[in-house]
């Protein structure tokens, strides 16, 4: 047996994330949910440390009996206490409460024998009150630590202070620069950074190239992996291929009647573009444009959208879903022309899990990220750019690809190209649990 077929020995793995969907909640598995699967598919002991709110729900959660017999993995909770706003203090309130009750809970467990000391503990951030508690816990019981990114944080909410953009910048580290420091001292503790983009990487090397005690040189480099957030391929029928001669009879005929199908799917929060999306629609039905928006998700501008949405008339109209269960969730994107990223590149979003899904369905993309999902759609001849906020421009791109049967077809066959390549979590998912694995063998 070469070295590269020896499994790896058995190692118990915390998984420190308060945020993902966990089994049970109805919805399609995140990273975490991911990861943890495939670490217990090779053998590890997985525990996922999570808070009993749910991020996305606003509700109480609980973990389903039996999944451990179906995933593999146990889920602990941990309590904190509610939060309603995404940006609010009661939010920053539950992280403090996370972090100081996990940290509480993983020491008691590990002492009483009733939890094996791990071997490695991944904490995403954000937040930051977790992985500070990681780095307490990992200094405590010798495990090596990995942080995670899953964004560029607190860089995130300079967009939310007031003015123009000059002055943001200036009031930016009078308002962030605790948080900055404490987190660059997270990350100069960590024994390795794994991230969701190389984006959300770069951003974060100059805290992750910290100057060493020796003056005039620096440590060596930090172990780093990148496992975008992926989606799971196999859940969607590829999408049709246009046979040659069909293309140019494709060419020459008229648009099809069939309206367009555009879909997004997403939290419906002050970062993302969707209002774009209604006056786009508007657009659309004056110039005669006939497609469909579909909106999946919830979030505070959920009613506002709902009563937009109302108003717009054939033949381009928008429905507003809510939440979908997994089924639905996948039934709609399987039924799709198109995925919409209306996500505003302020928010410092680089690869959302919507693009990812809608890659993995076959859908030409329409996006308004610039950075590294501009480039992989673009070096995979997978969608359309259009500029964030600008109506008249997600309309032209909404209308080209109406249009335009061939070029619609020929961004599907793009974005499913673009899927296998970069998100396929039963290819990137194995790589991230074996780049782990190895940590403790360097």
């Amino acid at each position: 047996m070469s070295r590269a077929e020896i499994p790896p020995p058995p190692l118990s793995i915390w998984i420190v994330n308060p945020f993902d969907d966990i089994p049970g909640e109805g919805l399609p598995p995140l990273r975490y949910w991911s990861l943890a699967r495939v670490l217990a598919g090779r053998g590890h002991d997985v525990t996922w440390w999570t808070a009993n709110w749910s991020h996305r729900r606003k509700a109480r959660r609980n973990v389903p009996l039996g999944f451990r017999e179906e995933e593999g993995f146990d889920v602990r909770l941990v309590a904190v206490r509610p939060y309603e706003k995404n940006v609010s203090l009661a939010r920053i309130a539950s992280h403090r409460d996370f972090g100081r009750t996990f940290e509480r809970l993983a020491s008691e467990s590990v002492a009483s024998g009733q939890l094996e000391r791990p071997d490695i503990i991944l904490a995403s951030l954000p937040p930051l009150d977790a992985p500070e508690a990681a780095v307490r816990l990992a200094g405590r019981l010798d495990a090596t630590l990995v942080i995670d990114l899953m964004d560029v944080w607190p860089e995130t909410f300079d967009r939310l202070l007031p003015g123009p953009a000059w002055l943001r910048r200036l009031l930016a580290p009078l308002f962030f620069g605790g948080m900055e420091r404490r987190r660059d001292a997270v990350l100069t503790a960590a024994d390795a950074i794994s991230a969701a983009s190389q984006n959300y990487l770069d951003a974060m090397l100059p805290a992750i190239r910290s100057p060493s005690p020796t003056a005039g040189s620096e440590t060596p480099p930090k172990p780093t992996h990148v496992c975008h957030l992926g989606a799971y391929l196999q859940e969607y029928p590829e999408p049709p291929k246009l046979a040659p001669l069909e293309a140019d009879a494709i060419e020459a005929a008229a648009p099809p009647v069939k309206p367009l199908t555009c879909v997004y799917s997403g939290s419906l929060e002050a970062g993302q573009d969707v209002e774009t999306a209604i006056a786009a629609a508007r657009l659309l039905s004056a110039a005669g444009t006939a497609a469909e928006i579909h909106v999946a998700g919830t979030g505070s501008l959920e009613e506002k959208l709902r009563t937009a949405a109302a108003g717009v008339r054939p033949p381009c109209r928008v429905v507003v879903h809510g939440l979908l269960d997994r089924t639905a969730h996948r039934q709609l994107l399987a039924t799709a022309d198109v995925g919409l990223v209306l996500v505003k590149p302020e928010s410092l979003v680089a690869i959302p899990y919507k693009a990812c899904d809608y890659t993995a369905a076959g859908l030409a993309i329409v996006n308004a990220l610039p950075g590294e999902l501009e480039s992989l759609v673009a070096r995979h001849s997978a969608g359309l750019q259009y500029t964030a906020g600008d109506a008249a421009s997600l309309a032209r791109a909404i209308t080209s690809l109406a249009t335009n049967r061939r070029l619609l077809m020929e961004c599907r066959q793009g974005s499913r190209r673009l899927a296998e390549a970069e998100f396929d979590r039963e290819k990137i998912y194995p790589r991230f649990a074996r780049w782990l694995e190895q940590l403790l063998s360097q």
